[in-house]
């Protein structure tokens, strides 16, 4: 069975590249290749012997999605590819356009299974885990097609990270890995719903990364309404997790809050929020709920949106309303997968 050289570490490639008798050094080229100059035919590597390339043509494959559909918003600010995979599978991926630089929103599953009534990813359940190749390969799907320099990854894609643990610690490694993306760690947001088992085990790291938790309610029956995980893991078991992550990586939580009309944005539910926060030093980012013809949810007007944030800052909480960069070409997860199948 042909080796997948895509999304290895230097030192893998060396190991195999010796193992297969050929001279360590021919690693860095291949390499080179792959992640710098976005060369993904064999042949094309002209540095490799004649022979050398050839053995590769028939041991080796590199592993990349295909673009089967692009949306653009009319400010050019949002990017999203539909990819499909070596077996079929469709992923949804996105970049935003900031001042600071491009950010790539990556999927971590096929699907979702979490189930969070606003999310459209979740609809067809989770088919299947992605490795830490198909994360990565997700991320040079723009750095290819658009040739961009990529300042951060934020993964908020579909699917819940932390019931992909290992995969996606070996991602953010390699993103981190200055042979590959040389990401800082810092520059990498990790989105969870809430896995309270693994918010411990990932706070074990050592990896400055930022956590953020979909929180999305003041209580456990408003979040039992809108995230069936909350069944599993209540909410001050997820505060209490959060707290235990800052206290051991010094790194600032955010709590991703999506405000549902007539649901969870009234002063009240603000109010609750923060004392349910208490002095935890965290960061929260108010997200207006995209609301499409899979989602018959819908945004609080602008002034109540306005309202809740000035009662969390009275408060003294640091918040941000999200600006809403990718609702006209269905951003958001799972939207242009479901249209691509629909179609």
């Amino acid at each position: 069975m042909s080796w997948n050289i895509w999304g290895h570490t230097l030192a893998e490639t060396e190991d195999w590249i010796v193992r297969n008798g050929f001279p360590r050094f021919r690693a860095k080229q291949i390499q080179d290749y792959l992640y710098h100059r976005y060369v993904y035919d064999f042949d094309e590597m002209k540095q490799l012997p004649g022979a050398m390339r050839e053995w590769l043509k028939e041991n080796t494959v590199i592993s990349k999605p295909q673009i089967i559909n692009q949306l653009q918003s009319d400010d050019k600010n949002t990017t999203k590819l539909l990819l499909k995979l070596s077996d079929g599978s469709l992923v949804e991926t996105v970049c935003m356009h900031h001042d600071y630089g491009n950010s790539i929103c990556a999927s971590t599953q096929v699907g979702c299974a979490m189930g969070c009534v606003f999310c459209a990813s979740t609809f067809d359940g989770m088919k299947r885990n992605l490795d830490a190749s198909e994360i990565l390969a997700q991320v040079f799907a723009f750095k290819q097609h658009f040739d961009i320099p990529v300042h951060s990854i934020v993964l908020m894609g579909a699917g819940e990270p932390l019931t992909n643990y290992e995969n996606v610690l070996r991602f953010i490694r390699l993103c981190n890995d200055p042979d590959i993306l040389n990401i800082s760690l810092r520059n990498i947001t990790l989105s969870t719903c809430g896995i309270v088992p693994q918010i411990y085990r990932l706070a074990e790291e050592g990896l400055p990364i930022t956590l953020a938790i979909s929180l999305h309610a003041p209580n456990d029956m408003i979040r039992n309404q809108i995230m069936p995980i909350s069944n599993s893991y209540k909410i001050e078991d997820v505060i209490n997790a959060a707290r235990y992550f800052y206290n051991k990586t010094g790194r600032r939580v955010t709590f991703e809050y999506i405000l549902i009309k007539d649901v969870n944005a009234s002063a009240d539910n603000a109010n609750e929020l923060c004392r349910l926060i208490g002095n935890l030093n965290c960061h929260i980012n108010l997200i207006p709920v995209n609301g499409t013809e899979h989602i018959q949810l819908y945004p609080p007007e602008a002034d109540e949106v306005k309202k809740f944030q000035m009662i969390l800052e009275k408060h003294g909480r640091t918040t941000t309303v999200r600006k809403q960069m990718g609702d006209k070409i269905q951003a958001a997860c799972g939207q242009l997968k479901r249209r691509y199948l629909k179609n």
